[in-house]
């Protein structure tokens, strides 16, 4: 199947069993096409963006005893991924010009996004509800729009959203293993493992593609669109040995720990 023909059947199907199927062997990327942006990704009803403060709040942490605040997390979680996937979609059509190896790459971490949204929303199917249940948003894909060169997709969703769920990802399995839910607790465990790759990809397209001249951080931070900043790459609590094992520097973890905006500094980041 062409990288192309699958990125579009994720935009474009209506259908989330469509959405979250694989792409089928043998991958092929002869035609890229022209690059196309797409202004929204096809949902089903129950599931296109609701307006802005519609879709429920993440339940703190000590509420995660209740199984009805748990189904909440579940269900905002899945919207993350299933958003993730669309965004990397959206990127394989809007940047066809990048390298055959990072696109190729990028499937690799489709099918990852696909097998956590149906994590998340089989969990939630076992607590007792169905994916759509609740109003969902759409800021990850909002940010998205405003991706005009592949680095700003690297800085914004692997190096900004994805490295910030390494501390997440720890947060809620740590709630769900307090609140007794050790299935949950291991859906976190495992998208953990899977987010420091993730990670580790952004970070080497990050490398390849930026001037040689320009390290890792000026890179990273000349590519942020605000709001989106380093202080959005982390969770309440830091953790330092997953981003070292997903490749980060130690300078660039302390930039990203110890993030302090410049007076002055341009609102681009």
């Amino acid at each position: 199947m062409e990288i192309r023909d699958f990125a579009r059947r994720v935009l474009e199907s209506d259908n989330l069993a469509e959405k979250l199927q694989p792409i089928e062997s043998p991958i092929t990327d002869a035609s890229p096409g022209v690059a196309t942006r797409v202004e929204l990704p096809a949902r089903p009803p129950h599931l296109k963006f609701a307006g802005r403060k519609q879709a429920p709040l993440m339940p703190a942490p000590a509420a995660f005893r209740d199984p009805a605040k748990r189904a909440v997390a579940h269900h905002i979680m899945a919207n993350h991924e299933l958003q993730a996937l669309e965004v990397m979609a959206f990127t394989l059509i809007a940047f066809p010009d990048t390298p055959a190896e990072f696109r190729r790459g990028m499937v690799q971490v489709m099918a990852d996004e696909q097998r956590h949204t149906r994590m998340h929303v089989e969990r939630l199917e076992e607590i007792g509800r169905s994916f759509g249940d609740f109003p969902v948003n759409g800021y990850f894909w909002l940010k998205a729009q405003e991706f005009q060169t592949p680095l700003d997709y690297l800085a914004g969703l692997p190096l900004t959203f994805e490295a910030g769920n390494l501390d997440h990802t720890l947060e809620f399995e740590q709630a769900f293993e307090t609140a007794g839910d050790k299935k949950s607790a291991g859906i976190m465990r495992a998208i953990h493992r899977d987010e420091i790759l993730h990670v580790a990809f952004g970070l080497k397209w990050l490398r390849a593609m930026k001037p040689d001249d320009q390290t890792d951080w000026d890179a990273y931070t000349r590519h942020l669109h605000w709001p989106l900043r380093p202080e959005k790459a982390q969770g309440k609590t830091f953790h330092r040995q997953p981003r070292l094992d997903a490749g980060m520097t130690d300078d660039f973890i302390d930039r990203v720990q110890h993030y302090s905006p410049d007076v002055g500094e341009n609102r681009g980041i």
